[in-house]
């Protein structure tokens, strides 16, 4: 079984400087809200974060941006946070952008242990620059290397004192894929139950992946409120 943590500083308190910590998440949807908060408390630097994109400026991994923790992210949207761009602008902070769907498989192919892989997405793009490309059946593929991170930080409607997770809805995302590709993998949780109340038929990712678990209440903050108005 699992130690189950009581203290998010606790849970965090050996991620270090340089580290690469991959985040799961897609928008605000499903974000580690807590684990992120409680390393921005700790104030590591020199972060490379491998996550769908950046939080907003005031949450999230905004958060770590503000605070200049972060050196370099690898994502796919960079979203609509102004210290981003800042940041990006005055050379501040090293970006690579990453096709969505790229991302996704790096990512899965870092967890299922395959070094690399070949893609037809970015080819004659600035994605390409440096990469091999090779062509299949008369047509050309990039290869593009699996990620794998120090860190991995991830978000579950319930996990139990094994480790196994279960997502709810949109929160899904990148957060089993995240959770996979960790060498040590934090997984915050909202609710923790016993062993077996998870049906294995709802065990989105299995225990042996996860290497830490904690309970926390979560904002929920949505990104963009958009209303009907009522007449």
């Amino acid at each position: 079984m699992k130690q189950a943590y009581t203290s998010f500083e606790e849970v965090v308190k050996d991620v270090h400087d340089n580290a690469t910590l991959l985040v799961g998440g897609f928008g605000l949807c499903g974000i580690p809200e807590n684990s992120i908060k409680a390393l921005a408390d700790k104030g590591v630097k020199g972060l490379t974060i491998v996550s769908n994109n950046c939080g907003v400026d005031d949450y999230g991994l905004g958060l770590l941006l503000q605070n200049k923790q972060i050196d370099k992210i690898i994502a796919s949207y960079v979203g609509e946070n102004k210290e981003f761009e800042r940041q990006v602008l005055n050379g501040e902070l090293e970006v690579e952008l990453v096709p969505q769907g790229t991302l996704a498989e790096r990512l899965r192919a870092g967890g299922a242990g395959i070094p690399a892989f070949y893609t037809p997405a970015g080819v004659g793009t600035k994605v390409a620059e440096g990469k091999e490309v090779r062509s299949f059946h008369g047509r050309e593929y990039l290869l593009e290397k699996a990620i794998v991170g120090d860190f991995s930080f991830v978000r579950a409607h319930t996990g139990d004192n094994f480790g196994n997770l279960r997502y709810r809805k949109t929160a899904r995302n990148f957060n089993p894929l995240i959770a996979a590709a960790g060498t040590i993998t934090i997984a915050e949780v909202e609710h923790i139950v016993a062993p077996g109340e998870i049906s294995a038929d709802q065990v989105h990712t299995p225990s042996i992946y996860i290497n830490r678990v904690i309970q926390g209440d979560q904002e929920n903050r949505i990104e963009r409120r958009t209303v009907k108005e009522v007449t």
